[in-house]
């Protein structure tokens, strides 16, 4: 076993005993905070300044029900190879098979009413962005390139919000798009590695099994300097200011960090991975709100 995995008792005993606790647990609620910023910045730039309450407060609900019926599906969809994974082998002693589904169906429907709420295109392209992020669940069974589609569906955050503000989709949320795929494919590549045996040994298909842990992480360092360029196009492209430029080697400083730690065990990855992309997508929301609300 792979130093730093708990057993399945051990991460029993470290489980909140309120369901509400191991829901939130379930779906790896603290990762939201990868996304939002990343949304809330776009409709920020989009509306030049502080959008109404109305606007941001249904952006905010999209994206919260948005990425719990993602989390869901994917668990439902993975409910059997979770349990043969020493590292996930306890996710369905979380909740019940049958509580995912509704709170499946559930999060589904309050998406798609939520985003219908806002304009018309919003209420267009909801079941569009609902399908995109339920496939990157499945792709794990016929391509390599799962990372990008989970890239993918993080990246339609930033874009749906522009969508919500303006109506219609500019080049800009496009160029930040591309650089949140880049980013989200870059840390799930090291992220991937802790899985690589599992993986090779159930015949999941990722770039970390079809290149090695070697060349995947070389492949990570490049899309995270592709993400940087990215960063520094949607400033041009937005016309932000020297603020927001100033922000940008702090997030170059962090993703470094990610990568000096990527040959950690575990725990060290797990660590490096939530504060170093938490770290990045804070940096860029303040970087943007300083920028455009001061």
């Amino acid at each position: 076993m792979v130093s730093g995995i708990k057993t399945s008792s051990e991460m029993m005993s470290s489980f909140g005993t309120g369901p509400v606790a191991q829901f939130l647990r379930l779906i790896r609620f603290s990762h939201t905070i990868f996304a939002l910023p990343f949304a809330l910045a776009a409709l920020i730039v989009a509306a030049n300044g502080w959008p109404s309450w109305r606007v941001l407060l249904l952006v905010i609900i999209c994206m919260v029900f948005a990425r719990t019926a993602a989390m869901l599906f994917n668990r439902l969809v993975d409910w059997s190879l979770d349990q043969r994974n020493p590292r996930t082998a306890s996710r369905h002693l979380l909740v019940s098979k049958l509580s995912a589904v509704i709170l499946l169906l559930v999060s589904s429907a309050g998406f798609l009413l939520a985003a219908s709420a806002i304009n018309r295109l919003t209420c267009i392209l909801a079941p569009v962005a609902l399908a995109l992020i339920f496939f990157y669940s499945v792709t794990k069974r016929f391509t390599s390139a799962t990372h990008f589609f989970l890239g993918l569906a993080l990246a339609i955050a930033p874009i749906g919000a522009w969508i919500a503000q303006k109506g219609t989709i500019d080049l800009a949320p496009v160029v930040l798009a591309a650089g949140v795929i880049c980013w989200v494919a870059g840390f799930d590549l090291i992220y991937a590695t802790q899985d690589y045996d599992f993986d090779r040994r159930e015949g999941i298909r990722s770039l970390v099994v079809k290149l090695g842990i070697t060349r995947s992480l070389r492949v990570a360092q490049l899309l995270h300097l592709l993400t940087f360029v990215a960063l520094i196009a949607f400033g041009f492209v937005a016309k932000l200011g020297p603020l927001y430029y100033w922000s940008l080697p702090l997030i170059a400083a962090a993703l470094f960090y990610e990568h000096k730690t990527e040959k950690r065990n575990l725990a060290g990855i797990n660590r490096a991975f939530f504060q170093s992309n938490a770290f990045v997508s804070a940096v860029f929301l303040v970087a943007v709100c300083v920028d455009r609300l001061l």
